[in-house]
């Protein structure tokens, strides 16, 4: 079994200083296997339940009764399955002593309202997506481009076993998943607009386009979209904007997640197809933005990409409080320092910019300006 130490160590932190610690991420990408490592390094009294398991599922008609005898650390899996419980666990978590509760779902904070509304104060959110390169080797980096970071997808003996993985999931995420949300969306419907979602990978969001292309209202699209990116399989990347005498794209970037999803709704299958399609570029683009945002622990509210409407732009923006690091994705062997990256230096004042490329090597390009290697991000970025 992998050990996820980076992610073992937040979360002990976490649930050290918290009653309630919620872990979120997509379908399968590990989340039951942590919450295993975390019950199995625990000292003193634990209990798991799983609200997939009818057995655990009936025991939470009434979760007070099941609970607030309980201490230790108590592990419930599958939390969306049960959004009654949300309630009993508000009082639990008020009282002085008692058991600390981690809880895991599959849907962000948006879709599982009953944490926002009856545990406000009371629960910490930690999101974990799928393995990034600081969990393999080094020697695997190409491969977990290809089939993404899920653990039963990148482990699979052959390309085409960890195609197979993967196409599965896809079904049965519209099918049964988004279902038990019960969101009212036909499972075709969603499956056919993940797949468009996929040819716009990396490109900004327009809503109009989208429906016209699907046959809707712009405000159905969007409402698809921010299902995807509620339950972890799409992410949209904010554009960052501020009074600047250039006039500037407010819609967001649009990318499906996971990079193996991606190939696996464009069809690629193996390292060849992908060097020959069309959307490489912007596949290892997706790939770079997301192992930078894992590295530097960047939250939402603190990743953006600029761009203005007379061609400058900055892939990825991070702002926390009074510093601004840029990052453009290049996949070329010699990156360049390029007219947008010198404006957005000026215009939005940034401390640095960090070119990734595929490569193994971190250098100086400019003042400020610097290219690192994709297998040097974990090495030689810094977190926020």
């Amino acid at each position: 079994m992998l050990e996820r130490v980076r992610h073992l160590r937040a979360l002990t932190g976490l649930i050290a200083h918290n009653r309630v610690t919620a872990i979120l991420g997509a379908r399968q990408v590990g989340k039951t296997t942590l919450a295993r490592q975390l019950l199995a390094q625990r000292r003193g009294t634990t209990k798991y339940f799983d609200l997939e398991d009818s057995a655990d599922r009936r025991r939470f008609d009434d979760p007070m009764l099941v609970l607030r005898g309980l201490g230790g650390l108590v592990v419930i899996d599958e939390v969306q399955r049960c959004p009654e419980l949300f309630a009993p666990l508000r009082v639990l978590a008020d009282r002085p002593r008692g058991a600390r509760f981690v809880v895991l779902g599959s849907a962000a904070p948006e879709l599982l309202r009953q944490s926002s509304e009856s545990l406000a104060g009371r629960i910490t959110f930690y999101e974990i997506g799928g393995l990034a390169l600081d969990e393999i080797e080094r020697r695997d980096s190409a491969r977990l481009w290809l089939r993404g970071g899920f653990p039963r997808s990148l482990l699979a003996r052959t390309d085409a076993l960890s195609m197979a993985w993967r196409q599965d999931f896809t079904r049965t995420f519209v099918e049964r998943d988004v279902a038990q949300l019960s969101l009212g969306i036909p499972a075709a419907t969603l499956e056919r607009f993940w797949s468009m979602i996929a040819h716009y990978h990396g490109q900004v969001w327009n809503a109009s386009e989208l429906g016209r292309a699907f046959g809707v209202a712009h405000t159905t699209v969007a409402r698809y979209l921010d299902l995807l990116t509620a339950t972890f399989v799409v992410r949209q990347l904010p554009a960052w904007h501020e009074n600047l005498s250039k006039r500037q794209v407010k819609a967001p970037k649009v990318y499906v997640t996971d990079p193996g999803i991606l190939h696996t709704l464009l069809g690629i299958e193996t390292r060849e197809d992908l060097e020959r399609h069309p959307k490489v570029g912007a596949s290892w683009e997706g790939f770079a933005l997301g192992q930078v945002l894992e590295r530097t622990g960047a939250r939402r509210r603190e990743a953006y990409f600029w761009a203005t409407h007379s061609g400058a732009e900055l892939d990825l923006l991070l702002v926390r409080g009074r510093h601004r690091r840029g990052f453009e994705f290049k996949r070329t062997d010699a990156p360049g320092v390029t007219p947008s990256m010198r404006t957005a230096l000026v215009d939005l004042g940034l401390d640095s910019i960090d070119v990734i490329y595929p490569g193994d090597e971190t250098f100086p390009m400019a003042d400020r300006v610097r290219a690192v290697g994709i297998t040097r991000v974990w090495q030689d970025i810094a977190p926020l």
